[in-house]
Formats: C-alpha cells, structure tokens, sequence
C-alpha cells in the first residue's frame, strides 16, 4: 500500500513572528557587544574626546542637540524620500521599456552606467549651478543614486520569467499588458525589493552628501558645520542620527516587503 505524499509544513505566523523576535534580539545583542567594547576601550585607554567620543557621550549629545538635530533632520528626510521615489519611478518605468524595446536598451544602458560612475561630489556642485540652493539639487542626487540600482535589477527581473511561462499566456492570447501584470511584474517583485533596500539607505547618502555644497540645513550642512566649529561630539551625534535614518529607512523597505511578497519571507525564515 502505497505511502500518503505529504509536503513540509510551511512555518506558521506564530513560528514566523518567533524566529523574527529571535533574530532582532541576536542583532540588537551584537550592537550592545559593539557599544559595550567602543565604551570600554574608550575608557580603559583614556582615548581623547576629540580623537574618539564614547557611546555615552554622543547620547547626551543627542539628547542636548535633539532640537537642531530634528530641525536639520526634516530636509534631508524630505530630500531621501522625494529622491528615492523619483529614481526608483524612472528607473522601474525604464526598466520595463527596456523589455519591450531591446534597441533601445543597448542605446540608453551604456549612458546609464556611465553616469553612475561619475563622483557625487563631483556632479554636485554642477547640480547646485543648474537647478539652484534650494531642495532640488539635493533631490536629484538622492534620485541619481536611487535609480542605478533599481534598473539593473528590475531589467532582470522583467526578464526572469521563463519561456514556458511566457509561452502560456501567448497561447492564451493574453495581451502584452496581461502578461506584464500577470507574470512580469510579479516575478519581478523580489529582484524589486532587493534594489529599494540599497536605494533606501543610498538615498539617505546622497541627500547628505549633496547639503555639504551649499547648504544652510540639513543633516549634511549640520556635519560640515561641527567639522568646521571643531564640534566632535555634536559630529558624532549627527553621524549617529543619520545612521538611524539610514536603518529606519531600510527597515521600512523590509517591512513593505514581508505585505507585497510574504511567501518569499517565509521561504527565507
């Protein structure tokens, strides 16, 4: 008699929401580690303020600085976000051009890649003579940053479903919008979200770097301006704030991920 075929059991929503806790407590244990050390080591070799400030130095200076701090943060939160949603836009809309124009992808892929290799530092202050010292520049740049990774993977990721599959829908007589939304789209998603992870926190990056040219806010202006003024401790608060925005902003891409393609979390659990 034969056996009953089973599949594996696919982790519950409590089993997943378990290893999840799990892990963030294994992450937050290692940053404490990290902390921990940089305290001690401060400490036990007397390391000057100026060469190295302690974990509890730059808080206090958070907490002393957090109206500036939140103040400069506002503009460079609004310079990521507008940058990142307008490169990823372009850089998915031309992605998807790209699958059903082959000539002109190779025309425009070349051009792409060549403006990612040119310096932020370097287009910037062209940036800032072109479209002037207000949030534009500094958008562009958070844009220019955001857009090269995400239309490498998304011309991948329109291009990853098999010929089997896209056989199907031909024979189904589904148009080329039904086979773009019934299976190049969401074959697509995975190689999406890993793009938006780097753009995210690249997004962040750039906004910043583009306040160190002529800026008069922002959490860039703020580094330029305590490097300047000899303010290490006020530096290091501005560098540990940006570091948060980075990782909240990351985070938020991950969260957005576990909603759109929940099936490939639970995979990778």
């Amino acid at each position: 008699m034969m056996g009953e075929v089973r599949t594996p059991d696919r982790p519950t929503s409590r089993t997943t929401m378990r290893r999840a806790i799990g892990r963030a407590i294994v992450s937050m244990a290692g940053v404490g580690a990290v902390l921990l050390a940089w305290e001690a080591s401060v400490s036990l070799w007397s390391i000057p303020l100026y060469v190295l400030p302690a974990p509890t130095v730059i808080a206090l200076q958070i907490e002393r600085d957090w109206a500036l701090l939140a103040r400069h943060l506002q503009p460079t939160l609004f310079e990521a976000i507008g940058g990142f949603v307008i490169g990823n836009l372009i850089a998915t809309g031309l992605a998807a051009t790209f699958v059903y124009a082959p000539p002109l992808s190779r025309m425009l892929y070349p051009v792409a890649i060549g403006l990612r290799t040119i310096p932020l530092v370097a287009i910037t202050p062209l940036l800032v003579v072109w479209l002037g010292n207000g949030y534009a520049p500094k958008i562009a740049i958070a844009a220019l940053i955001s857009f090269f990774p995400t239309l490498v993977n998304m011309s991948r990721g329109f291009a990853s479903p098999s010929a089997d599959q896209l056989e199907l829908m031909h024979a189904l007589a589904a148009s080329q919008w039904q086979v773009f939304r019934l299976v190049r789209w969401p074959a697509s998603l995975p190689y999406l979200f890993a793009s938006l992870k780097i753009a995210a926190t690249s997004s962040v990056l750039g906004a910043i770097v583009a306040e160190w040219i002529g800026s008069d806010r922002g959490l860039g202006y703020l580094i330029v301006a305590a490097t300047f003024e000899y303010r290490v401790a006020r530096l290091w608060a501005t560098i540990a704030v940006s570091t948060a925005l980075a990782l909240a902003a990351f985070l938020t891409v991950v969260a957005f991920e576990r909603l759109a393609i929940p099936w490939r979390s639970e995979d990778h659990e």
